[in-house]
């Protein structure tokens, strides 16, 4: 049997009318539900953007400041505001993590993963070229920097970042 317990970020009382929520099926799903007002919480992936920016044969990428995974390295990517679609997120990340400012040049990936230690995330990657500014570690980035493919600076935190970058040639091994 499912509990609340069971499922990540689920709400133990409803943010409607205070009742404590149960777990119904739903739509083929368990999903947290409040007896009492109705309310079902459903529990949807986060959407973020990320943005490949190259110079030459070197791909830009960020070392987190934070966790989870601080420390370790990935394309500057970020969560979607509420009120802004989604090639916004990734300009506007591109910006706050490495000082420069991009334009989107097409669609290059959209990856699913999950977050650690459990939140659900949707990644629209998208490649992007210079268009101003200057490069340094802003906003949740220690440090910032162009790397060769072949050279990256060291471990990659996210599944969906390795798949980008192996798609665009790192030679990079899976990872649980």
């Amino acid at each position: 049997m499912i509990s609340l317990a069971n499922i990540a970020h689920a709400f133990v009382f409803c943010p409607r009318c205070r009742a404590e929520m149960a777990v119904v099926a739903s739509g083929g799903r368990p999903r947290p539900t409040c007896p009492s007002c109705g309310f079902i919480q459903y529990l949807n992936p986060a959407p973020g953007a990320g943005v490949i920016l190259r110079r030459g044969a070197t791909v830009c990428l960020v070392r987190r400041r934070f966790e989870p995974r601080a420390g370790q390295w990935t394309l500057p990517t970020g969560f979607q505001e509420w009120d802004e679609d989604i090639a916004t997120t990734a300009v506007r990340e591109a910006r706050e993590e490495t000082g420069l400012q991009v334009r989107l040049t097409g669609l290059f990936a959209v990856h699913t993963g999950i977050l650690p230690p459990d939140r659900p995330v949707t990644v629209v990657f998208y490649e992007a070229v210079e268009c101003g500014g200057e490069l340094r570690a802003g906003d949740d980035a220690a440090e910032a920097g162009f790397f060769a493919l072949d050279a990256l600076p060291g471990r990659i935190a996210f599944a969906a970042h390795r798949k980008v970058l192996r798609a665009l040639g790192a030679p990079l091994e899976e990872e649980p």
